[in-house]
């Protein structure tokens, strides 16, 4: 048999709320088993202490707590349907989620795939309590209850596309289920399943059977091949795994806890009885499973027992074992068997030993067996080649054979062979990539459920001992999907998890994240043209960031045969010489084709681009309208040229709106209007001359001026003596239209269809920078972001300043940028909607995946059975709804959710509001207060096709005087309840009058 992974785990068992906790229940030989909780029955009432005879003869059990808790909000389901559905359902819901999680995959990716489900499960009993009650029936019980709506409510909810069922054959299904998964995985009906077991027990029916039986252990404890053993004790739990081919998940990088080498499943026939175990069987089906294994028994270091702790079923086990390690000297076969800790969990018996044999293996130890201190010695196991593990079993850490069994009482074996992970493949070295600095990214479908997971993610950092970097790649990886969104960089551990915490408990923060926007972003980015430079300029991020660094040395390699000189040495070194004009145009070229092209491959991927004059230069670039070599080409000539003209020539920058300053140069032949940064910020450039009396005239006028420091009179008339020269070579490099939008500051508009060619770069030298112009139409046309690449941010608050569509600035550089700034850039995009490609934010040894805490659910919502059962009395089915609401009279207060609606109080408008939120809340099991009008039916209520036919019933009964409502005319109507109110007025203001209605 090919190797089947096991990639993910998740599990709730009596004692254990999840796996970390299951593996601590075991490690310390802990006890899972305590009184029945008044939650299932009054176990007294069943006692067979009271004296009547047919009840129970123990009052404890091994029971899982608050199995009524469900996050039914998650999962979009309304209350009503959670409260129908069969708590297994929901356990099983929440497993599977949390199971792929741990995996390494957001489950929201496995949508549409042919993804399998297979699910062990025995018992029935909600179906038992609530089917037999007609006059309760409804849709949503009809599909809350069956075997087979366990495996299909999670394919349903995860849009899973596989193989998809429930295997009842009793206490081996769930192990049965990982067979018929593996199988399924071999024959490729899918690439990934989900195989589990659950169950839990809601009536004392089945301890009442073992008590008649005589197989009930009084105090309620199976103690597996003990001397003690007197009998099985109920227990419950859920459990799921996640399994993959070996070499799939070896190829993806997933963690492998262990592997299955081999199962197989056969039946006792007809033997000593239906419900006896059979040795013979027994003993052929680890035969089969170790023949498909390809392992010889010798092989096996230990093996997880069924273990029922019954006198018939340990020593039926025993010699099928034995027939095959008896002739072991020397190295018995260690044996165990968690029904020690938990009880017999029944339909996931299976799943709970297999769970514990992979985290053994996975953890390299076995966790000594409960109650086998005082081992049978009627089961003479040292014959049969068999020790008990009175004691932890250290393992090797590769090359571990382990089996598990698992017998159904009617007759159905199933035996797994498993064996440790082979190998992880050694961490690459460490290689220089990305950018320096981690980003750990969480989600959450609310405010509340995020703030949980950041205290749950933080506790899990802290305890662990992860890298920073392989922990926040795989937060990338899994924790994602949701509508809130947060994100951090982070140095270590000990930071994030201070950031965790200080964001889970600021509500300033969620509230943020709450108002990011759900459409899908649109990126720009604004190019920083001259006077943002400096010395040392992006220093740190060249040091921290390899992916920046990359693009910096490859701007400076088309630069240099141009301009003679690295450009990249003369940042680095602090050279002052980067404030000449000559190197100022090359350097900040070199850095924003380096950050532009750094965002660009971290999967930022602007819509539209922006560039302050020679900004412009790089932004070309990136739209293709130029290619590296030619720009790099320009822009050296370009400053060459500039330097070389004659000095005396300045800029003023003037508070002062543009066409007041245009009208006063109009007839200054060596002053031009240089650039229009906003409704008032305007440049003048030109002759130092004629711009000192300029600003003489102005300052008495009491208008505020400030001259810049420039060493040339940029976008002047004193530009032109340069104009030939730098023609003919902008001739000969060319331009092609961009293919990414340019909203051209020398046009001040978008680009339609125009070619950034020689003829372009010649006007940009002379023409006004019009960014003010250019900026807004960006802005307007609904740019969600702006992102200013270049070596400090200059440009952003100018845009602040011109109204128009907001957008999200986004952190830039500055004077102390590093990768640690780089990364909370990446983290404001990921906050707003842009999903960067994360693996280009790490190095090669942080791909690495590590277990991070489950999600955690909320667990404030209760579903419940109304009375659970007691003597004499017959159970009582859950109320999923109120009774029906009362009809809507003119007189009745408006409802709050009403007046939400905007709706008032009128004949024609409030009733109708009112039915239809009475109707929907009755139908889904919401509080009408609950209701407002931007909640959508089937996204945010759970709303199906049955729901809609009943809302339709609830609907006509409120309001008769609409007439016939179809379905038809009511479906594309459904999107919120806002928009159902408003089709209802319609149909309302459309019908007759009530005369005439009733002619």
């Amino acid at each position: 048999m090919e190797p089947i992974a096991i990639v993910g785990i998740d599990c709730r068992f009596p004692g254990a709320s999840d796996t970390r906790a299951y593996w601590e229940l075991l490690m310390r030989s802990g006890d899972g088993v305590g009184e029945v909780p008044r939650l299932r029955w009054n176990a007294e009432d069943f006692h067979s202490a009271a004296g009547a005879p047919g009840r129970t003869n123990t009052t404890k059990g091994g029971f899982v707590s608050d199995p009524d808790a469900f996050d039914n909000e998650f999962f979009t389901i309304s209350p009503r349907e959670a409260g129908a559905m069969d708590p297994q359902q929901r356990l099983l819901l929440q497993s599977a989620w949390r199971a792929v999680e741990d995996a390494g995959v957001a489950p929201q990716t496995l949508a549409g795939s042919p993804t399998g489900v297979f699910v062990g499960i025995m018992g029935n009993e909600w179906a038992q309590l609530h089917l037999t009650d007609y006059d309760h029936v409804t849709a949503q019980i009809g599909s809350g209850n069956g075997y087979c709506m366990t495996a299909n409510r999670i394919s349903y909810h995860l849009d899973l596309k596989g193989p998809s069922l429930a295997v009842d054959t009793a206490c081996s299904s769930s192990l049965v289920a990982v067979h018929l998964a593996a199988n399924a995985l071999l024959s490729e009906e899918c690439d990934i399943a989900l195989a589990g077991g659950v169950n839990v027990a809601l009536t004392p029916a089945l301890s009442i059977f073992y008590t008649q039986a005589g197989l009930s252990a009084p105090d309620g404890r199976c103690k597996p091949f003990s001397a003690q053993a007197d009998g099985i004790g109920r227990g419950e739990g859920v459990g799921v795994v996640v399994l993959r081919r070996l070499k799939d998940a070896l190829a993806d990088g997933q963690r492998v806890y262990a592997v299955l080498r081999g199962t197989a499943v056969n039946q006792d026939g007809r033997s000593n009885g239906l419900t006896a175990p059979n040795r013979w069987a027994q003993q052929d089906v680890l035969a089969a499973a170790y023949r498909r294994a390809g392992v010889e028994p010798s092989d096996v270091t230990f093996v997880e027992g069924h273990g029922t702790g019954t006198a018939l079923g340990d020593m039926m086990e025993v010699k099928a074992l034995g027939h095959h390690h008896a002739s072991r000297t020397g190295k018995p076969l260690a044996l165990g068997s968690v029904k020690g800790n938990l009880g017999h969990t029944e339909g996931a018996a299976g799943i709970a030993g297999l769970i514990k044999v992979a985290l053994s293996l996975h953890h390299r130890t076995v966790p000594a067996s409960r109650f086998a201190a005082k081992e049978n010695p009627g089961l003479k196991l040292r014959e049969h080649g068999i020790r008990l593990l009175k004691a932890p079993l250290r393992l090797p850490a590769h090359g571990v054979v382990a089996g598990l069994s698992s017998f159904g009482m009617g007759g159905t074996n199933a035996h797994a062979v498993l064996e440790s992970a082979p190998p992880a493949a050694e961490r690459p070295a460490d290689e220089p990539g990305g950018i320096g600095t981690p980003v750990f990214t969480l989600t959450a479908p609310n405010a509340p459920a995020l703030r949980r997971n950041l205290l749950a993610q933080a506790d899990t950092v802290e305890r662990g001992r992860q890298p920073v970097g392989a922990l926040a790649w795989t937060s990338n990886r899994v924790k994602s999907g949701h509508r809130y969104r947060f994100a951090t960089g982070a140095a270590d551990t000990a930071e994030l998890a201070d950031l965790l915490r200080r964001a889970a408990a600021d509500d300033t923060v969620l509230a943020r994240l709450a108002a990011q926007p759900a459409s899908r972003p649109e990126p720009a980015f604004l190019y920083t043209g001259q006077g943002s430079q400096y010395p040392r300029m992006t220093a740190g991020l060249y040091r921290d960031s390899a992916l920046y660094r990359g693009y910096l040395d490859e701007a400076d390699a088309a630069l240099t045969p141009h301009t003679g000189r690295s450009v990249r040495d003369l940042i680095l070194e602090g050279d002052a010489d980067v404030h000449l004009t000559r190197w100022t145009q090359p350097a900040l070229f070199a850095v924003g084709y380096a950050l532009g092209r750094t965002f660009e491959a971290l999967g930022v991927r602007p819509t539209a681009l922006l560039g302050h004059s020679v900004g412009e230069y790089a932004a070309a670039v990136l739209a293709g309208a130029l290619p590296l070599d030619g720009a790099a080409r320009l822009i050296a000539a370009r400053g060459a040229l500039m330097q070389q003209l004659p000095e005396g020539g300045g800029m003023l920058a003037v508070r002062a709106p543009h066409e007041e300053l245009a009208a006063r140069v109009a007839d200054e032949p060596l002053v031009g209007v240089a650039a229009v940064n906003g409704p008032q910020a305007t440049v003048l450039s030109g002759d130092l001359g004629v711009l000192e009396r300029i600003d003489a005239e102005l300052t008495a006028e009491g208008v505020r001026t400030r001259a810049l420091q420039v060493s040339h009179a940029f976008h002047s008339p004193l530009m032109e003596p340069m104009l030939a020269e730098f023609a003919a070579l902008a001739d000969e490099i060319g331009g092609d239209r961009p293919r990414i939008p340019v909203y051209s500051t020398v046009r001040g508009r978008l680009l339609e269809d125009e070619p950034m060619d020689g003829a372009y770069w010649l006007e940009h030298i002379s023409a006004p920078v019009l960014f003010a112009d250019a900026t807004r139409a960006l802005l307007d046309d609904g740019a969600t972001h702006t992102v200013e690449i270049g070596p400090r941010p200059v440009l952003l608050g100018m845009a602040r300043t011109l109204g128009g569509a907001p957008a999200q600035v986004v952190p830039v550089p500055d004077e102390h940028a590093d990768g640690r700034q780089l990364a909370d850039a990446v983290a404001e995009l990921y906050r707003g909607g842009v999903d960067p490609d994360w693996d280009a934010v790490y190095a090669p040894r942080d791909k690495a995946a590590q277990p991070l805490a489950p999600y955690v659910f909320d667990d404030r919502h209760r579903y419940w059975a109304a009375h659970t059962p007691s003597r004499g009395a017959a159970p009582a089915p859950v109320e999923a709804v109120a009774e029906p609401a009362p009809a809507v009279t003119d007189d009745e207060p408006v409802h709050p959710a009403v007046a939400v609606l905007g709706v008032s109080r009128g004949r024609a408008e409030g009733p109708v509001a009112r039915a239809a939120l009475e109707a929907v809340g009755q139908v889904g099991g919401y509080p009408p207060e609950e209701l407002t009008p931007d909640l959508r039916l089937y996204e945010d209520l759970g709303f199906d096709s049955v729901m809609v036919m009943e809302l339709k019933s609830r609907l006509e009964e409120r309001l008769t005087g609409l007439g016939s409502l179809t379905v038809q005319d009511l479906l594309p109507r459904l999107s919120t309840i806002g928009d159902l109110v408003g089709f209802l007025h319609e149909l309302d203001a459309a019908a007759p009058e009530p005369e005439e209605r009733t002619a």
